[in-house]
């Protein structure tokens, strides 16, 4: 039997893996987490996918239990800026697309629309609840989407059924701190020490590490959550790292903490802010009492003192006292996530920037799935390679994502955009968007690994940066339109209902807090 699990590393990825564990396989089996307290995280505040509630939901929380611990609030989407053309803004949603007489109504956008109102406007209810500021809950706690409120219990990504209409900002450091003594107080063994060596057995397996003041800590399973070192998958089992670079420009990141005032505070959005910049683009994450924001860019065009400048002169004019934390990003993923009895989890399996806030999408998908290919004595290679297979085909599916940003994006007007358009596209994406220049793509034509993206999402950011297909969908000029036309009518009456009856972000969140 495989008794004993030591994480080395903690932060977010290693209390979500330790928590998740513990959930799953209760004292059955032994968790041990060893972090250091001289090293920091990377975490800088983070924004989330809606799939995120299902790790909540796993562990029992309510978000009422640990948003008020960690700074939590809102996100119905991402509102895109500049990225089309200086002024220019959409906004991708967690909110699927409606359908009349078989086709959805973007399909219908293209039929119909004279082109004097948005695509996102036109189709989603979502970008008027972010407009208004709006939060998805009624001041008692109901959610504004009937039906899909409620505890999904111990279900994962794979149950995901229904799109839930929003996900969350919260702050990394703060989460982290929560889930410390969340799992604390359901057995995880917390050591607080340096690693000083990493021993391997007469096979090449991870056999104990050393630390500094507590010795030897052995284990059956070893999880690796010390983020770019990749001390265990890649300083000591060698395991090559693949490289996203060649498709994916940026490289390093500059981060600020901006504290809010009470007027600022009441004006918070429900969404994050991903804009785009001279040499890559800047985020906005607004958490309860104050902005995370940070400028993610290419040092091909941009050294680090130009972007913190930049950063400081969008974000905090005036603020020179805000401490600037400056991070060098490895962009891709290892060969293998899981190597012998190792499994590297968060930074040290794979990354691919902070644009559509994939992050802790990843860690939660990696343990997950650890936890459903849970090795025994045997430890069947079959179990590993599955494994490996699956978390290969989310970064990748992800990486074709992120790729079709750039490419899509009409901003020429500076050497990094004008960089964004002749970069090599990844194998799969060129065939995709020759498909998407004839006609909206579906579930059959996206990417087919599961990635996390449906197709809603692979056409709202082509719509919205401007690539329509060449022409509507032949069969609707035979279908009759009054029924679409109803269902798009529909959508501007809902977000106005929703927008009249709930409460804004700032309030509801005050209430919970």
């Amino acid at each position: 039997m495989i008794n004993s699990v030591v994480i080395v590393g903690g932060g977010t990825a290693g209390w979500m893996s330790a928590t998740y564990l513990k959930a799953a396989f209760g004292d059955r089996i032994d968790v041990t987490l060893v972090e250091s307290d001289r090293v920091a995280a990377i975490g800088v505040g983070e924004a989330t996918f809606s799939t995120v509630r299902h790790f909540f939901d796993y562990l029992g929380l309510d978000e009422r239990d640990w948003m008020p611990h960690c700074s939590g609030s809102y996100k119905l989407g991402i509102r895109f800026e500049n990225w089309r053309e200086v002024g220019h803004h959409f906004y991708h949603p967690f909110e699927r697309l409606r359908t009349s007489d078989g086709f959805n109504v973007a399909d219908w956008w293209l039929q119909l629309s004279d082109r004097s109102e948005s695509f996102d406007r036109s189709c989603y209810v979502t970008p008027y609840l972010c407009e208004s500021r709006r939060s998805p809950r009624l001041l008692d706690g109901s959610l504004f989407a009937g039906g899909l409120d409620g505890s999904l219990g111990r279900s994962t990504l794979e149950e995901q059924r229904a799109q839930f209409p929003y996900a969350y900002h919260f702050d990394a450091g703060l989460l982290a701190r929560f889930l410390t003594d969340y799992g604390t107080r359901r057995g995880v063994r917390h050591v607080v020490d340096d690693v000083v060596d990493v021993a391997r057995d007469e096979r090449g397996w991870i056999s104990h590490v050393t630390t500094r003041e507590h010795g030897e800590l052995a284990g059956d399973l070893f999880i690796d959550c010390t983020g770019f070192r990749g001390l265990l998958i890649n300083q000591t089992l060698e395991e090559p790292f693949v490289s996203f670079q060649d498709v994916l420009p940026n490289n390093r990141a500059v981060a600020l903490r901006v504290p809010l005032d009470e007027e600022q505070r009441k004006d918070m959005r429900p969404y994050t802010t991903a804009t785009a910049m001279e040499a890559g683009w800047i985020w906005t994450i607004p958490l309860f009492g104050r902005n995370g924001t940070g400028y993610v860019y290419s040092d091909e065009f941009a050294t680090p003192e130009e972007a913190e400048r930049t950063l400081r002169e969008f974000a905090a004019p005036g603020q020179e006292d805000l401490e600037a934390n400056h991070i060098r990003m490895r962009i891709g993923r290892n060969e293998r996530s899981w190597v012998n009895n190792c499994v590297a989890i968060g930074l040290s399996s794979a990354f691919v920037e902070p644009l559509e806030s994939t992050g802790i999408f990843f860690i939660q998908h990696g343990i997950e799935q650890l936890v459903k290919h849970f090795p025994d004595e045997r430890w069947d290679p079959a179990l590993a390679a599955d494994y490996n297979q699956r978390v290969a085909n989310v970064l990748d599916g992800v990486k074709e994502f992120l790729v079709l940003h750039y490419w899509a994006a009409r901003r020429d007007d500076t050497p990094y955009w004008k960089e964004t358009k002749v970069r090599p596209l990844p194998d799969g994406l060129a065939e995709r968007l020759e498909v998407a220049a004839s006609h909206l793509l579906d579930e059959q034509t996206i990417y087919q690994g599961y990635h996390g993206f449906e197709h809603y999402s692979w056409n709202t950011m082509l719509l919205g940066l401007g690539h329509e297909p060449r022409a509507a969908r032949p069969a609707l000029a035979h279908i009759d339109p009054t029924t679409a036309r109803a269902e798009l009518a529909r959508i501007k009456a809902d977000a106005d209902r929703l927008v009249a009856a709930l409460p804004s972000c700032y309030e509801y969140l005050a209430s919970i807090n």
